[in-house]
């Protein structure tokens, strides 16, 4: 840990280092974190009710753009929303056409009533939802909907369970703790319980280089907030561990997307 590190026993200081911590590594982010595939958007239609072609869409903790990309690409009139400078850098590079604002979910700088439906991927745990709850319902109109979805590792591949722990060893994580997060992501996305959530998973797969994969992990935060010697060193440490399940080089990813969908009255 370096000295300007927040120690493990300031949560509320590391949660933001790590939160903050993308901005540094947006390419990285770009290039290597992993998209989501049409089956889940056609589960955001159907649990939604609606089509998201001239969806009026706010996408919360946009990041690079891969959600919105996706939404865009589905005919969504889409309105990101993102805090990090880096991050909207890295989009406004990537979808020059797609409205950006800087914001987070805990304030939206939207007006009230304006969205069908508000979407967040991939970052609904860096928001307090005891905020961004009533501010994705203030942003919807009657009818509308709020999306959540995160690309989740799935256990019950073995290759996948050996390398969470690995990862659960180098960072000093609770194995068990660590292969729940996002948790109960229905109970810790709505605390209060004021959203009735419906919940789908959705497996998917892609088959990648080495290198993209190992980039991937360390585009994580945990890996971000880590003093990038000792990074570098478990990555390479890690290679040598996959090239024994992946000779060849090309590592299969599976994802679980675990989708969260909430409509208002």
């Amino acid at each position: 840990m370096t000295a300007s590190q927040p120690s493990p026993a300031d949560p509320r200081a590391l949660h933001a280092a790590r939160a903050g911590s993308f901005d540094s590594a947006a390419a990285q982010y770009a290039a290597n974190r992993p998209s989501y595939p049409p089956a889940l958007f056609d589960a955001v239609e159907e649990l939604t009710g609606r089509p998201l072609s001239g969806a009026r869409t706010v996408d919360v903790g946009a990041g690079t753009g891969i959600a919105t990309a996706l939404l865009h690409a589905r005919s969504a009139d889409v309105l990101a929303v993102e805090p990090g400078a880096g991050m909207a850098a890295e989009f406004r590079r990537a979808l020059p056409r797609v409205p950006l604002v800087r914001g987070d979910g805990n304030a939206l700088p939207v007006a009230d009533a304006h969205a069908d439906l508000v979407t967040c991927a991939q970052a609904w745990h860096w928001t307090d939802p005891a905020r961004s709850v009533p501010e994705a319902l203030r942003v919807l109109r009657p009818g509308g909907a709020l999306a959540l979805w995160w690309n989740t590792t799935p256990r019950d591949v073995r290759w996948i369970a050996e390398a969470g722990r690995r990862v659960a060893r180098f960072l000093g994580a609770d194995a068990a703790a660590e292969a729940s997060r996002p948790g109960r992501p229905d109970q810790q996305a709505d605390p209060s319980g004021r959203l009735d959530f419906a919940r789908r998973t959705v497996r998917w797969s892609r088959r990648v280089p080495i290198d993209t994969h190992l980039a991937n992990i360390g585009s994580h935060s945990a890996f971000l907030v880590t003093p990038a010697e000792r990074t570098a060193a478990f990555l390479e440490e890690e290679r040598a561990h996959l090239l024994e399940v992946f000779p060849d080089g090309t590592v299969e990813e599976t994802y679980d997307v675990l989708l969260l969908v909430a409509r208002t009255p």
